[in-house]
């Protein structure tokens, strides 16, 4: 369900699309160009308060303030990887529940992966965000501002951004497509479309749905098996929905959009890693225009899971490429910092009970 009033019931500025703010500056009386101006201040300049507004009159920066609410995370922690530079950061909402977003850097730019619910009720076995389950959706302007907030604390630029971190994206499916058309907006951030990636346990449904949104975005599926007993095992989501109705749905959104996806497999010695499991792993993915990403699980204390070997890695990638699938393992990134999706949530929440 969309989501575009905050806590205390006040239209949510920083979530409108420039038409809607269109409307919205024109009813206060005031020429519709100010809707340009307003609308790069929240999504181009990264504005965190209206006051910070300048070129706005006195009078209508108080009528802005008297009508509308405006978005700005808060920061409450942060921890940096001497490893390699990974920035986690964690942002209370105004609500008290909080949340965390990653910044990455890479040589092709940086990239940040953000929440898109405060908490999850997947229930991904391997997963820390769905421990405390669901707490709720994030508003569009939630997720847009964990990136402004980012790109003002380092001084740098946004180039890619993941919805990957906690929460599963098509469970917020409304405010996340808003998000998603308003990250890529030319008169705001304008980060290309294609530099968008949504990752997915496979609700079916919203990812047909998905497909006809016009949106030409990376889909990643989080597949994690290549049978769906194995996949039960590990995520909840199989039991509603079986391969044979994700995998379809996969196709269904290449089709549509052109665009190939990326298949998630975190490996868990033992349990997914076999030279079997490659085997059915590529004969499943075969013709799909696809690219799998090997991911060394990130054990998480409340669970027992343990991460493959590296030589089991390495041979379960070697099967994947001799039958003709593109696939790389993922770098681990952040690792000393509990960069793993809900880690560092997970952990602050511990303390303050």
């Amino acid at each position: 369900m969309l989501d575009r009033l905050d806590c205390a019931g006040r239209p949510d500025i920083k979530s409108f699309t420039f038409e809607e703010l269109e409307e919205e500056i024109t009813a206060l009386g005031e020429k519709s160009f100010r809707a340009k101006q307003i609308f790069a201040w929240l999504h181009a300049r990264g504005a965190e308060s209206f006051d910070g507004m300048t070129d706005l009159s006195a009078g209508l920066r108080q009528r802005l303030k008297d009508s509308f609410a405006l978005t700005a995370l808060k920061t409450v922690g942060e921890r940096v990887s001497a490893v390699d530079g990974t920035r986690k950061y964690l942002f209370c909402l105004e609500d008290g529940n909080v949340i965390e977003s990653v910044w990455m850097k890479y040589h092709h730019g940086n990239s940040v992966c953000i929440s898109s619910q405060a908490g999850c009720r997947m229930g991904c076995r391997f997963c820390a965000s769905t421990l405390d389950g669901l707490a709720r959706n994030l508003r569009a302007s939630e997720m847009l501002d964990q990136i402004y907030r980012i790109q003002a604390m380092t001084g740098e630029r946004v180039s890619n951004v993941v919805i990957m971190g906690s929460g599963e994206p098509l469970d917020n499916y409304d405010n996340v497509v808003r998000f998603l058309r308003l990250i890529s907006h030319e008169k705001g951030l304008n980060i290309s479309a294609r530099n968008l990636t949504l990752s997915t346990c496979g609700l079916v449904p919203q990812i047909r749905r998905l497909a006809g949104e016009g949106l030409p975005i990376t889909l990643a599926l989080s597949l994690h098996a290549p049978d769906d007993e194995t996949r039960k095992k590990l995520m909840p989501i199989a039991n509603s929905y079986p391969l044979d109705e994700v995998i379809p749905a996969c196709r269904f959104y290449y089709e549509q959009t052109g665009r190939r996806l990326t298949f998630e497999y975190s490996l868990v010695r033992g349990v997914n890693d076999s030279l079997s499991q490659a085997q059915d792993l590529a004969r499943l993915l075969k013709g799909l225009h696809g690219h799998v990403n090997l991911i060394p699980v990130n054990p998480i204390k409340e669970r027992d899971f343990v991460q493959s070997r590296q030589e089991a890695i390495r041979d379960f990638k070697n099967v994947l490429e001799k039958n003709g699938i593109n696939v790389t393992i993922r770098r681990e990134m952040g690792r000393d910092i509990g960069g793993a999706c809900g880690q560092l949530r997970k952990s602050y929440m511990e303390g303050a009970r």
